[in-house]
């Protein structure tokens, strides 16, 4: 999977999370300190979320990091970070 096709997936999985645990974007935005708008940019992709924004939306729903990444069930430990640190290198 290319890395734009990976952050797709990411933000995609954010917003599919936060609706499935019925959290508005209103709300997300209070538990993580961040605006609104900001993460309104980020489930549209305009934005490209850090590492630690993906930690910080993951604290507040209540969900492990990893679920935001694709194929995350068969990959090791190492893999996932590995994962992680190619999309922080297309940033």
């Amino acid at each position: 999977m290319e890395i734009s096709e990976q952050l797709k997936f990411v933000v995609s999985r954010i917003k599919e999370i936060r609706k499935q645990k019925s959290v508005s974007q209103l709300e997300l935005a209070n538990r993580t300190n961040m605006s609104q708008s900001f993460l309104a940019n980020v489930e549209s992709g305009k934005k490209q979320p850090s590492v630690l924004t993906l930690l910080r939306i993951a604290n507040a729903l209540d969900v492990n990091p990893k679920c935001f990444f694709p194929d995350n069930e068969e990959k090791t430990r190492d893999e996932i970070k590995e994962s992680i640190f190619n999309l922080l290198r297309s940033l």
